[in-house]
Order: C-alpha cells, then sequence, then structure tokens
C-alpha cells in the first residue's frame, strides 16, 4: 500500500496545500455494439442533443474548478473528428493517443501526465459518461484525502442470481455488500502510475477498470456514493435516451418564448432571376434592392430580430452602406440567428408566406426551405414556407412586386 498524508482534496486546483488534479478520459474504443447500420461512427462521436456524447463529457470537467487539466485518450485515426467535436472547449489537453485495450490507453494517459507536470491526483472517466455531476467528482476527490483511490458507485438494489452455463439458477448472492462501479475513479497519481505499470509489466490483462489494477497492486479503494443519471452509454438504445434526455433538458431551461414577425416588400425591376428564400428562381424580372432585394429573408431577419428587440435589419445593415450593395441576404439572417445564439437562445420555428402572382413559388418550395434550416442552423422541419397570391389585387396582383410576411418563435433563457 502506498503512502499517505494527511492533505485534504481543496477546492480549487495550483493553491498553496490544495492538491491539483487532472483527468484523463478514456475515448480510444470503437464502440461497435452503439453504431447504428447505416453509421459506423464510434460512440463516443455520435451527437446527442447536437453535440457529440465525448464533448459533453469533457465540457463538464473541463468546467469544474478542482480541475486543473483534462486529457482525452483517443484512437489515432479520430484526431480530425475529435477536433470538429470539441471546438469551443476551453482548457483541454492535445489528446494522446490510445491502444488496443482500455488499460493500454489509460496507462498512455498517465504516462502523458507523468511527462509534463504530474498532479497530485487523478480522475480516469470513461468518455461515454457524459451525464457524471460535480457533485460526484467533488466527492470523489475529497475521499482521496484519506485513501489511495476512490470510485463512484451504487449500491446494487436488485436480487443478485449466480447461474451456470445452461442459464439455470445456482446461488443466490447477498447483495449487501455488492456496489455498480462507476467513473470517475480517482487516485494518488504516483500510485496508480506505478500500478498500470507493474500491470503492464506482469501481462495482467484482464482486469476491467483501474480499480481493479489498484486492487491488484495493493492499493486501498473505498467507494463513494455515485448517481443513477451517471449512465454508461453502450448500445444505440442508450444514444437515443441520452440524446431524448438532453433534448429535453435544454428545451425545458429555454422557458421564455418568444415570437417576432417580420414584412418586406420589393418591387419587380430588369433582371432574369428573383432571389428568394435563398434561392435564385428564373423569371422575366428581377427583384430591385440595394442586397440581392430576398423579401423572404429580409422578413425572416426582422423577426427573429423582434424576438429579442434588437431593431430591425436597417439599423444593423443600412442600405445608404456601399459595402452591402448586392449583397446575399443570408448574411443578414446568419447575423440575426448569432445575436439570438449569444443569448443562449435557440430558434424554435420559422415561417414565411410569400405573396405574389409570379413567379410560381410551389416548385421551389423545398429548396428554399432547406436552405433557410442551413443558414439559421435548424431541422428541416421547423422551416415553413407557404405561398399566396392576391387574387389580381393591388400591386402584386398587378404583378408589380413580392411581399414576404415571416413569424419566428424564439426560446432563451429566463432573464436573458
Amino acid at each position: 500500500m502506498s503512502g499517505r498524508d494527511d492533505r485534504s482534496a481543496g477546492a480549487a486546483p495550483g493553491k498553496p496545500g490544495v492538491p491539483t488534479v487532472a483527468v484523463v478520459v478514456v475515448a480510444a474504443g470503437r464502440g461497435t455494439r452503439a453504431m447504428r447500420p447505416d453509421d459506423n461512427t464510434p460512440k463516443q462521436f455520435v451527437p446527442i442533443a447536437g453535440r457529440a456524447v465525448i464533448a459533453k463529457t469533457l465540457a463538464g470537467f473541463s468546467a469544474h474548478p478542482r480541475v486543473a487539466r483534462t486529457l482525452a485518450v483517443i484512437h489515432r485515426d479520430d484526431g480530425g473528428v475529435f477536433a470538429d467535436a470539441v471546438a469551443g472547449i476551453e482548457g483541454l489537453d492535445t489528446p494522446e493517443p490510445g491502444g488496443a485495450t482500455r488499460q493500454i490507453s489509460v496507462l498512455a494517459g498517465l504516462e502523458r501526465l507523468a511527462r509534463d507536470n504530474p498532479p497530485d491526483l487523478v480522475l480516469i472517466h470513461d468518455g461515454v459518461r457524459p451525464f457524471c455531476s460535480a457533485a460526484v467528482v467533488d466527492r470523489v476527490i475529497d475521499a482521496l484525502g484519506s485513501a489511495d483511490g476512490a470510485l463512484a458507485a451504487l449500491p446494487v438494489a436488485d436480487t443478485m442470481k449466480r447461474v451456470d452455463d445452461r442459464g439455470r439458477i445456482v446461488d443466490t448472492v447477498p447483495r449487501t455488500a455488492l456496489w455498480a462501479a462507476q467513473t470517475p475513479q480517482g487516485f494518488r497519481f504516483p500510485a496508480i502510475l506505478e500500478a498500470h505499470r507493474r500491470a503492464a509489466a506482469a501481462g495482467k490483462t484482464e482486469l476491467t477498470d483501474d480499480a481493479a489494477v489498484a486492487e491488484w497492486a495493493g492499493l486501498e479503494v473505498v467507494v463513494v456514493n455515485g448517481d443513477s443519471a451517471n449512465v454508461k452509454i453502450t448500445t444505440a438504445d442508450d444514444l437515443s435516451k441520452a440524446d431524448a434526455k438532453l433534448t429535453l433538458e435544454r428545451w425545458l431551461a429555454l422557458a421564455d418564448v418568444r415570437v417576432g414577425t417580420g414584412f418586406d416588400v420589393h418591387v419587380f425591376g430588369p433582371g432574369s432571376f428573383v432571389t428568394l428564400g435563398g434561392i435564385e428562381i428564373p423569371h422575366t424580372h428581377g427583384l430591385v434592392g440595394h442586397s440581392d432585394a430576398d423579401v423572404v429573408l429580409h422578413a425572416l431577419t426582422d423577426a427573429l430580430l423582434g424576438t429579442i428587440g434588437d431593431g430591425d435589419i436597417g439599423q444593423h445593415f443600412p442600405p445608404s452602406d456601399p459595402k452591402w450593395r448586392g449583397a446575399a441576404s443570408s448574411l443578414f439572417l446568419e447575423d440575426a440567428v448569432r445575436r439570438i445564439r449569444e443569448r443562449g437562445g435557440e430558434i424554435a420555428q420559422l415561417d414565411a408566406t410569400v405573396v405574389c402572382e409570379v413567379p410560381r413559388i410551389g416548385p421551389h418550395r423545398d429548396a428554399m426551405r432547406a436552405r433557410i434550416a442551413e443558414v439559421a442552423g435548424i431541422a428541416l422541419d421547423r422551416v415553413g414556407i407557404k405561398a399566396t397570391t392576391s387574387e389580381g389585387l393591388g400591386f402584386t396582383g398587378r404583378r408589380e412586386g413580392i411581399v414576404a410576411m415571416a413569424t419566428a418563435t424564439v426560446r432563451l433563457p429566463l432573464g436573458r
């Protein structure tokens, strides 16, 4: 057993008397059980609620105030997909290539930490456990003040049966002392590094987790209460459940629902096409405007700006400014989307009605919806495009121009 001292696990890294904490997140596997029939993406890179599983996992540790370093161990072929997945997460170490087994990958991560300012404590966590709470992390760190190792775990609640190779029950196992192991599993860094090195040298490859490696090496390991939500994603069904859970949580957190409207008109002029919803539609005339005169995107932009009380398209992109002459109106819509997202908001729905006699909108409706969905970063079924005529009445009836009316529904965090 390794020696222990009396220092307690503190509240912030880098302070005198407070041990530094690093996290090794193991994500080098292929995850074949969770792969979908038409998609061979490893499960750690499959999106849940719009973001890769591994990104959700790493973001939680990176944001924890007691964690000084967060290192992912990944498959050597996954560098590109990893970089895309974790874009925007601050404080991550450059990932370390893993090996053919979890044990090899963990040792690779530990050796990396040992080469570069080794920490006092290390937590080892499964990359496909994206729901680990800060409270669980704290409990594991705190337990290392008086033990060589600690792991999150849950007491077994179900009756346990031992069966033979034919599935027949041969024994009922008392559950009073049984705990189901989770991660993170935390250790004094020098002790677990030495334990892994010894296990590798001894050819001990059958150890199923890091606590087993520590136990084999004679270290004292204790359990702390885990969390039933801290599940490991193993199958495709687990991925679907995780996606549904996160999506619901995200929408419930955005309880401030707002609706904005937009309206735009442009007159016909010389040209051979009109731009509507970001799509060029052949026509006998063009639309006159300082930009590309896309009435649909202009109306949608104003509708979005209205949800956050942020002026209108003319305020942000004045027609008196020559740099917007002939500009694609997708730039205006992208800017409005950015303003929504900067406030922590999500676009729930975009809907537009086009009023004109010509050209016919129906044949281009799906292309318009797809382009709007792409610019806004939302699902296709959250975009509606409708078209009607004015029955020959007014300037649209006289084929002098086109009108677009739009509605945007946005969800924002309360108080934002």
